[in-house]
């Protein structure tokens, strides 16, 4: 049984990693069993939020827009994390985001984890849907505000909790097996580090983008050189090679 340990959750702009951002952290720092402190707050993703986020979140863009500074934000929940083993549902999603700052910014990040997914889908019958809101139903569990951070930790760490005292009451299951399902694995995530767009890309962006009367919001702070390759090779096979900037 886990006494001591900090539960995370991440809402972001989207599913890809390298595309995407984060818009909201929540963390719940365990210990003696017991939430002994708590992390959240909205980040700016500098980046408009697709309606279908905000539909599935609540979270808008009017909400991020004074919202803390990813930096600020992210490297507040690294410190807050420490050196616990952390736990999550499908945590190496949320973890990945985390180690693509951290790759960005030069900054070591190796976690332990325990994945509330992973212990359902041992304990659980195949059919049984998995995802958070279906397990707080399956068990009970009540929610206040679907899809924010720190409610979904905290509904995470009462899921946990739940697991961890069923498997310990499982009597088919031997006391290794007990021990196997709770023994924290190293997240494995391979992500490569996020350079900013070159000079040349930039104003070849912005080229195409007033030859063409293109209306798409670009955030040309941090804007990557891959996202800047892509949108160019977008541009391009939509609208040709305009003359004077071959």
């Amino acid at each position: 049984m886990w006494n001591d340990y900090t539960v995370i959750d991440l809402e972001m702009t989207g599913l890809s990693v390298k595309e995407d951002r984060i818009t909201e952290i929540g963390a719940v720092r365990v210990q003696n069993g017991q939430i002994a402190d708590t992390y959240g707050m909205l980040v700016n993703p500098h980046r408009p939020i697709p309606q279908r986020i905000t539909e599935i979140t609540g979270i808008t863009d009017a909400m991020v827009e004074n919202a803390m500074e990813p930096d600020e934000a992210i490297g507040g929940l690294i410190d807050f994390i420490g050196e616990d083993v952390i736990v999550g549902q499908n945590v190496i999603f949320d973890y990945s985001f985390l180690k693509q700052w951290a790759v960005n910014r030069k900054r070591p990040l190796e976690l332990k984890a325990l994945d509330t997914l992973k212990l359902a889908r041992k304990l659980l019958p195949q059919e049984q849907p998995k995802n958070l809101e279906a397990l707080c139903s399956y068990y009970q569990i009540r929610r206040e505000q679907g899809h924010r951070a720190l409610d979904d930790a905290i509904q995470t760490q009462r899921l946990f909790e739940i697991l961890m005292n069923e498997i310990a009451k499982r009597p088919e299951l031997k006391e290794r097996d007990k021990e196997a399902y709770l023994k924290p694995a190293v997240l494995q995530c391979k992500v490569k580090k996020q350079t900013p767009a070159t000079s040349h890309q930039v104003e070849r962006l912005r080229e195409l983008i007033d030859y063409y009367q293109i209306e798409d919001e670009i955030i040309w702070d941090t804007l990557t050189r891959s996202q800047a390759s892509r949108l160019i090779d977008q541009y391009y096979a939509a609208y040709g090679r305009p003359q004077k900037i071959r």
